[in-house]
């Protein structure tokens, strides 16, 4: 168990820092041919971020693990919500313009309404609704695009923090864009394979060890990014970051690997004599992002209380997740 255990670590290591170099080598190259700065975090730094948990659950669902790939979108979500925002909300809440966030959010809940169709309707996810949530993922980033150049202003600041940082050689940028992607498909491979040998070791179902501890690795990407928002005051930026994160799990992570593998919804607990995923889980993905979202939404600010109450949501949802 030792063994299965390190490479895991292993694992989530390599896919952090795959992640990042993938990031800097990927931002450096379309800074070089003059892509607007902003352009540049909506997608490259975005889809980035997400590359471990698109690596993890395409990986799992090669290999014929259905639970790791549904776990890992639901559980990333969850993650990022209830406790990669909430930690920022709670040590620093502040001001929100509610115009960004309309956009998301509303694709966010769109698209969730889509996922609740297969889950509670169909009880399968098919590839023709992977399929589908590609194309939505698409149409996202087109809409994204347009609503960036339309905003120069935006483009203007985002620029200023590194305007000063020496121009990296096209070489190094090619060399951090194949190490990082190397990095990440390894990284996912050691985070599946020791992630089921685990599960099998202690008897947890695969789905909830993707729904906690795959989930919370590939989503440390995402909580560096969070706290380097927190650091410099931008809870703002923090909290557009985890909702562009959540519309990814959503669309692309769950979309790709639905496409390459088709399951049906995978029952590893009951409640109420109903399969846990669809009483606890997705109502859970859904009750975090309302509580996350619709404060700004409504009054502008995030409070402190908001961050409190999705850290506690998050310790009773992993505490049940163990007790099942």
């Amino acid at each position: 168990m030792l063994i299965p255990v390190l490479l895991f670590a292993v694992g989530l290591v390599c896919l952090i820092k795959g992640g990042d170099w993938f990031v800097d080598g990927s931002t450096a190259l379309a800074r070089r041919f003059h892509l607007p700065e902003l352009l540049i975090g909506a997608t490259v730094v975005s889809i980035g971020t997400t590359l471990p948990e698109v690596m993890v659950s395409s990986m799992s669902a090669f290999s014929g693990h259905g639970e790791i790939a549904y776990g890992n979108a639901i559980g990333s979500i969850i993650c990022n919500t209830a406790l990669i925002a909430a930690i920022t909300i709670a040590v620093r809440p502040g001001p929100v313009d509610p115009k960004t966030l309309r956009f998301p959010v509303g694709f966010f809940f769109a698209s969730a309404a889509v996922y609740c169709v297969a889950a509670y309707v169909m009880g399968q996810f098919t590839r023709p609704l992977g399929i589908l949530m590609l194309g939505l993922f698409v149409a996202y980033m087109i809409v994204n695009v347009k609503q960036m150049k339309n905003n120069p202003t935006a483009e203007v600041e985002s620029g200023n923090d590194e305007k000063d940082e020496k121009p990296m050689t096209l070489t190094k940028m090619l060399v951090l864009l194949v190490a990082g992607a190397a990095l990440i498909a390894v990284g996912a491979q050691l985070l599946v394979d020791n992630g089921t040998l685990i599960a099998q070791g202690l008897g947890v179902p695969e789905s909830v060890i993707a729904l906690t501890f795959v989930a919370l690795g590939t989503s440390l990407p995402e909580l560096v990014t969070a706290i380097t928002s927190l650091v410099k005051g931008h809870s703002d930026l923090s909290l557009g970051n985890v909702i562009g994160a959540n519309v990814f799990n959503l669309v692309l992570v769950s979309g790709l690997s639905v496409t390459i593998a088709p399951f049906a919804v995978p029952q590893s607990a009951v409640i109420f004599g109903q399969n846990a995923s669809l009483v606890m889980e997705i109502p859970v993905m859904l009750g975090v992002m309302l509580l996350m979202t619709i404060p700004p939404l409504i009054k502008g600010k995030l409070s402190r209380m908001q961050g409190i109450a999705l850290l506690a949501i998050y310790i009773v949802f992993c505490g049940i997740q163990f007790t099942m």
